[in-house]
């Protein structure tokens, strides 16, 4: 191979121009991106090793945590965490230059859920009788009203798609709130962490963590003191359903820690002595997008 430079395939949520695109595109550059249809399939991709990474959406800053992710990870993929990266969401109003006259006949708007959830007032007040259709991404949008310019459907997405897709912004920034952030995670079947230029100075861990099944009075309180008395600082803790009944749930645990710190280790063994079970996805830098970047 010479001094040829390696270049990683990526699978992302797509197609081109999604916010998911944008992240993969910051870190890996141009080269090597693979779309994908959905969560599950980025995930596949990477855990049956059809590609090296994989990078999804993890949890927005005004829509919470992304429950397909995580609940894929939990119950169907045995992956680590290798990055996180995070994004400002900016979201627009845009239609197919076609339907420019007739912006106020609308008859559907389309984009993931969540951009739909972040521009609910903006929608309310504008379009309250107007129907709200789901897509899997915000630029699977764009793409739809880009290859049917006969139809009366506006899309919400970003900057960067209505550039890719030839399409008119009818309206900017009509999300609800400016400071909006999408963090996601690059997800490979390796235990490492993805090193490069502007990274944060510590390392993250996430943790899922199963609480013994005899369901003793106390327990929770105990597993946050296993990292209260070691000062383990705790950025995130959550609870999802097991999906084994009503009650039952695992915890993700963000530890502002790296996993091989001294304290960490003996952490996951009082968790062992307490009869939980403990999974670490890895340890893994931070890497904080400015919104000069990219036209999103």
């Amino acid at each position: 191979m010479g001094n040829e430079r390696y270049t990683p395939t990526v699978a992302y949520l797509g197609p081109e121009a999604s916010f998911t695109h944008v992240a993969a595109s910051t870190l890996f550059g141009n080269s090597g991106l693979i779309p994908q249809p959905t969560i599950p399939d980025c995930i596949e991709a990477v855990a049956e090793g059809r590609v090296a990474y994989a990078i999804v959406p993890l949890e927005n800053a005004l829509e919470g945590s992304v429950p397909m992710t995580i609940d894929y990870l939990f119950h169907g993929a045995d992956l680590f965490i290798n990055a996180e990266m995070s994004i400002p969401i900016e979201q627009h109003l845009m239609v197919n230059k076609k339907q420019v006259p007739f912006i106020t006949e609308i008859e559907s708007i389309n984009s993931h859920p969540h951009a739909l959830a972040q521009c609910h007032k903006y929608l309310q007040y504008h379009y309250r009788r107007v129907p709200l259709i789901q897509t899997t991404s915000t630029a699977a949008a764009a793409k739809y009203i880009s290859e049917n310019p006969e139809v009366k459907v506006a899309a919400i997405g970003n900057k960067l798609a209505a550039e890719k897709y030839g399409l008119h912004i009818a309206e900017e920034n009509i999300h609800d709130f400016h400071f909006n952030h999408t963090r996601f995670v690059v997800l490979s079947l390796r235990k490492e962490s993805l090193e490069t230029n502007g990274h944060s100075a510590n390392l993250k861990t996430t943790l899922m963590v199963k609480l013994p099944e005899d369901d003793r009075s106390g327990v929770l309180h105990q597993v946050l003191s296993v990292f209260a008395w070691r000062r383990l600082n705790l950025s995130k803790i959550e609870s999802r359903p097991l999906k084994t009944g009503l009650g039952n749930y695992f915890f993700i645990i963000d530890v502002m820690e790296s996993e091989d710190h001294p304290m960490m280790k003996g952490a996951m063994e009082e968790l062992s002595a307490l009869n939980c079970t403990a999974r670490s996805f890895g340890s893994y830098f931070i890497y904080d997008q400015l919104p000069s970047r990219h036209s999103i």
